[in-house]
């Protein structure tokens, strides 16, 4: 997506990534309302118009939820990225002491990494949106199949609908995002940690470009005492170890929420690693 230069102002990335969870939050809250009042109108009467409108919102809630989650995104990556880069770039060198500046090569690494956060930020909340849809469809697919045998046995067509609307609720909860490997996330987490991550891969691409550019092959690793390399469990700890740029590149980070970040070493190039 395209920029204007010099980038925008960006904030705080702890006060950025609260801000983006509060206003998804927000979206999603309103959604889950939504589908508590599709549940009490199917369970007062299923058949009614009433019942069709409040769906309807609920759809509507739905659309709602994306375009924040699309608005977000982009505001993110417009904003607060460009100024991650640049201050990543910027502590490389002055390390080096050499200077930054917004160079085709840089532009072009930040524009391909605005288009992957950009997806990969849309791709995180399509779960949220299965989820909701899954419930829309469930309604309707019900109306059309069951309410006309909601009187059949011994019960009241008033008590089955109140069962059917109970059954509708258990089977499609809005309180958790539940991913397809079964880890239940709420959204503020799941959207908190993806502006994070993206904030330090987007800091830390910066440290490694500029790092590369000024031929630099090996950087030292800054990171929590028990942090692995690859993930939080690695054995193999990655902080004041020294890498190549390659590996680092590979590995920005290990875990959401990792605050993993590198300085260049000239110093150490050509010799054995990642422990010096």
């Amino acid at each position: 997506m395209p920029y204007e230069w010099p980038p925008l102002v960006p904030g705080d990335s702890d006060e950025i990534a609260r801000r983006v969870a509060a206003v998804l939050e927000e979206a999603w809250q309103r959604l889950a309302d939504k589908q508590r009042a599709v549940i009490v109108r199917f369970a007062d009467n299923p058949r009614t118009p009433y019942t069709v409108a409040t769906l309807e919102e609920f759809k509507q809630a739905i659309r709602t939820f994306r375009q924040r989650v699309d608005q977000e995104a982009r505001q993110f990556v417009e904003r607060q990225l460009p100024h991650l880069y640049a201050a990543g770039a910027q502590a490389a060198a002055e390390t080096l002491g050499v200077t930054f500046t917004w160079t085709t090569f840089h532009r072009d690494a930040l524009q391909s990494l605005a288009a992957d956060s950009y997806v990969d930020f849309l791709r995180r909340s399509q779960e949220a949106e299965r989820m909701a849809n899954q419930f829309y469809r469930a309604v309707r697919e019900a109306a059309r199949r069951e309410v006309p045998l909601l009187a059949a046995g011994n019960m009241t067509a008033k008590q089955a609908a109140k069962n059917l609307a109970d059954r509708l609720a258990a089977e499609h909860k809005l309180t958790h995002v539940i991913y397809r490997n079964g880890a239940r996330v709420p959204v503020r987490a799941w959207a908190e940690a993806a502006t994070l991550t993206k904030s330090a891969v987007a800091y830390n691409a910066g440290t490694l470009n500029r790092t590369r550019q000024a031929g630099v092959t090996t950087v030292e690793v800054f990171d929590g005492a028990d942090c692995g390399w690859t993930t939080h469990q690695d054995p193999d700890k990655a902080n004041r170890t020294v890498r190549t740029v390659e590996e680092a590149a590979e590995w920005p980070i290990s875990h959401p929420r990792c605050r993993r970040g590198f300085g260049p070493r000239p110093d150490t190039m050509g010799r054995p690693g990642p422990g010096l």
